[in-house]
């Protein structure tokens, strides 16, 4: 059981929903991302995805692709992103999982990512271009050393595929609400419900939406149908246009209003 996994546990023992918000490693620094990282623990988040910022991001929207830009334009180095969250996580009880292309990892060497990420307290990761045909050395090391591997599943997924992936997922299941890329949405498929009622249908996992979910509706419609719900795009836009601290007490504002959509 790795600390995400019981940290679903948890929300479910209490009949509760989590919310998983995203920021974006170095946009627009290095300081913010642990600040909101402690706020997100005082609001009750269930989970923090931290993305690091890759050249070539997969399914990410404008708005995460140009905070990657602007956090690789500073020279943002995952050596020094693990030495800060490696500071703030005896703070902090919230899981931090990272959003990272294979391509890092496999440049870093899988084993030696996994001590580091642990080391710095992080709790898994989501790693969207480790398609699960190829996942299987992957999934035994993140076994290995208790480190939750989050996989995708999306609307085109065949369910035969579907459950491929959950048998190797740990954590929770990332359910890709809409084909296509992240970002604010104003409304979400009809067919979402129907989808997610087979998916956890067919496994014990949480299951989490991400790709499109914005506004306090969408988050409670959610609530509904799965066990958590994913906010990204809108949280990274609203701290690039932070310029004070005021600023963040505004997007703290906005997240806490998300988690009590979910209550």
């Amino acid at each position: 059981m790795t600390k995400v996994d019981d940290r679903f546990a948890e929300l479910r023992a209490q009949n509760r929903k989590g919310l998983v918000p995203f920021v974006t490693a170095g946009d627009p620094d290095l300081d913010t991302m642990v600040e909101m990282i402690r706020r997100f623990d005082r609001l009750g988040c269930a989970v923090c995805e931290v993305g690091i910022p890759y050249s070539d991001p997969i399914a990410d929207g404008p708005v995460i692709q140009a905070s990657y830009t602007r956090a690789l334009e500073k020279k943002v180095q995952l050596k020094e992103i693990f030495r800060r969250l490696a500071e703030v996580a005896p703070e902090v009880d919230i899981p931090v999982v990272t959003m990272v292309s294979y391509a890092i990892v496999f440049r870093h060497g899988p084993e030696q990512f996994l001590k580091d990420a642990i080391a710095a307290g992080v709790s898994g990761a989501i790693i969207p271009d480790l398609l699960v045909d190829d996942a299987g050395p992957m999934v035994e090391l993140c076994k290995r050393y208790d480190f939750a591997l989050i996989q995708l599943v999306t609307p085109t997924t065949s369910e035969e595929r579907a459950l491929g992936i959950a048998e190797t997922t740990t954590g929770f299941l990332y359910y890709v609400s809409v084909t296509g890329i992240t970002g604010e949405r104003t409304e979400l498929p009809a067919v979402l419900t129907e989808r997610l009622q087979w998916l956890k249908g067919q496994t014990d996992l949480p299951v989490c939406i991400g790709f499109g979910i914005s506004q306090a509706e969408q988050v409670k419609h959610v609530s509904g149908i799965a066990d958590g719900a994913i906010v990204g795009s809108a949280i990274v836009r609203r701290l690039a246009e932070a310029k004070s601290p005021s600023d963040l007490d505004d997007v703290e504002h906005y997240v806490g209003s998300l988690v009590e959509a979910l209550k």
